[in-house]
């Protein structure tokens, strides 16, 4: 009998009591915005492939670390351009400030060109 209790009490208390819902109003951008992000929910919940590894889990940091150096020395090749260029400008307007501040960017974009090449040679 005490069980029927229990049972009578949940039902009382998750009974509704005449209140009326609203249907929450959304203009253009917002039915957009909301259509957009269930779209991508869905293809998060269900668009997804596992993953799964084989083979040396140590290639892996080995791909990503070289994909680190490549675009480290992507960032050196800009600078070392825009070094070449600031000399450049620097002779033809005789500017001795910006020839020193394009020797700076040349040296630095070398430095970081040649980052993996120093550190190897320094860790050897």
């Amino acid at each position: 009998m005490g069980g029927m209790c229990i049972v009578h009490r949940m039902q009382k208390l998750f009974q509704r009591k005449n209140r009326k819902t609203q249907l929450l109003r959304m203009n253009g951008v917002q039915k957009r915005f909301f259509a957009s992000y269930m779209i991508m929910v869905f293809m998060m919940m269900w668009c997804t492939t596992p993953v799964l590894a084989a083979g040396d889990p140590l290639a892996v940091v080995d791909n990503l670390s070289d994909f680190i150096f490549s675009l480290i020395r992507a960032i050196g090749l800009i600078l070392l351009g825009f070094g070449v260029v600031q000399i450049g400008l620097s002779l033809k307007s005789h500017d001795p400030s910006q020839r020193a501040n394009g020797f700076l960017t040349l040296a630095g974009g070398v430095i970081i060109t040649f980052a993996k090449e120093i550190l190897d040679l320094i860790m050897v």
